[in-house]
């Protein structure tokens, strides 16, 4: 980073203004009433402001500048510290610098600090620390230099070109061993084996619907119930997942930067729940995603932008590079789900397909139910944004009246009931719910079978 002479006037502070306006103003007042020494100190003071623009645009100044970024990818909600290197390599003594270091807007102001006599060779470093409130990759610097002369009455600014790269990735929360598959242990063929048992005695069963095969027809339970029953044969849980996450602003209420500080529901015990509907499902992937993942599954990830893209030469997502890809996504325009459920349908092949979406009726899971038909072992979480409703301006007045809740509630049920009637497994899930309580309620008995 050098100096570089500049305009006097644009380098003038405020007190720099004050004063030429003032000496402006004592010259015409001399001038109107004729007195002489009135006129000579009102040069006087011009002349001050003159000199320092002379002294700080004439000198010259080389700074070196180096950051260390320590983590450089961190969970939201974290922190990070930020060591900053500064160095003196010209050949005289530093002059007072203030310096500014430029931040994104979604990790809060710039942090800056003073330096005075930096003497020639020397170094110094100054260390601050950034919370990774928002997800996202960020870029820190450039650094912004300002040369004031003692009277801070001028000052010089010269912006740098050194950045570092900061990476806020979604949180990961421990599912624990209820969910779907919990119990098969981690990799191996034990990530390969069926989420349900396939004992006769204890096979997933329901009510017989028109078009089904009289082979599957389940004779016992048939008998117990006095109505027909068919056997539901779920498909094993092969080493391979897909997730299909709903990113499209319609299906969310999304929490601007700048309401970021205000209360968010969560569960108990949670110091960082997410903000927004939209970070919960994000969070929700990013958790059951990793644990697939280091369970040895092949991990795909569909949104309604499209399939988040795996290092070249891979079919699937590795769990930090998934956590790479997550830190970037963000609410879509997207209006229907139907090429995103077409991406994953064909994605998932026979393998499970676990659906993460956002407020959806009926007509936007039709498609889940068409091009993933007969028994299988996917799975839904549909989320109730209601609970976000109160949690910025203007939002409330989105959500609308009680009315307009009930007609959401009603869509998602209606949506459940059909996704159940086809197999899935399906659960809600609420603001103040964590994401291992989600995941435990799917690894129960099926939505829609008898227990």
């Amino acid at each position: 980073m050098r100096g570089a002479p500049g305009r006097t006037l644009s380098t003038l502070t405020p007190r720099g203004h004050c004063l030429v306006g003032g000496g402006a103003t004592l010259a015409l007042v001399g001038a109107v009433l004729g007195e002489q020494p009135l006129v000579q100190l009102a040069l006087f003071v011009l002349a001050l402001p003159l000199l320092a623009a002379l002294t700080v645009l004439r000198g010259r100044f080389r700074v070196t500048t180096r950051r260390q970024v320590t983590p450089q990818r961190l969970p939201r909600g974290g922190v990070a510290e930020v060591a900053l290197q500064l160095g003196n390599t010209d050949t005289r003594r530093g002059g007072l610098w203030l310096l500014t270091e430029q931040l994104p807007p979604a990790l809060g102001q710039g942090h800056r600090f003073s330096v005075a006599g930096l003497a020639p060779g020397a170094a110094t470093t100054v260390r601050y620390t950034l919370a990774g409130r928002h997800r996202g990759d960020y870029v820190l610097g450039p650094l912004q230099l300002r040369v004031v002369d003692p009277f801070g009455l001028v000052e010089r600014t010269v912006a740098g070109t050194d950045t570092a790269p900061l990476t806020v990735v979604p949180r990961v929360r421990p599912l624990g061993p209820g969910g779907p598959g919990g119990g098969h242990g981690r990799g191996g063929d034990g990530a390969r084996r069926a989420i349900a048992v396939h004992g006769d005695d204890d096979v997933s069963v329901r009510e017989y619907r028109r078009g089904d095969d009289l082979r599957k027809v389940h004779w016992r339970a048939t008998a117990r119930t006095g109505e027909l029953m068919v056997r539901l044969e779920e498909r094993p849980w092969r080493a391979q997942g897909t997730l299909l996450l709903d990113t499209r602003s319609r299906a969310h209420l999304v929490v601007p930067a700048r309401d970021a500080g205000r209360p968010v529901p969560g569960p108990p015990g949670d110091d960082c729940p997410p903000g927004d509907s939209l970070e919960w499902l994000v969070e929700a992937a990013a958790s059951i995603g990793v644990s697939l993942a280091q369970r040895g599954a092949e991990l795909r990830v569909v949104t309604d932008t499209g399939e988040l893209p795996p290092a070249a030469g891979r079919t699937g997502l590795g769990a930090d590079e998934l956590l790479d890809r997550l830190a970037g996504v963000g609410p879509s325009r997207a209006g229907s789900l139907r090429p995103a459920i077409s991406t994953a349908a064909r994605a998932a092949g026979d393998g499970p397909l676990i659906c993460l979406l956002g407020a959806v009726g009926p007509d936007d899971v039709a498609d889940l139910v068409q091009l993933r038909p007969g028994p299988v072992t996917d799975l839904a979480i549909l989320l109730d944004i209601t609970g976000w409703a109160g949690n910025g301006p203007g939002r409330a007045g989105r959500m609308g009246s009680g009315a307009a809740r009930d007609a959401l509630s009603a869509q998602r049920e209606q949506a459940a009931a059909l996704l159940s009637g086809a197999g899935w497994r399906v659960t809600t899930a609420t603001a103040g719910q964590d994401v291992a309580a989600a995941w435990a309620a799917l690894g129960g008995v099926r939505s829609g079978a008898p227990a």
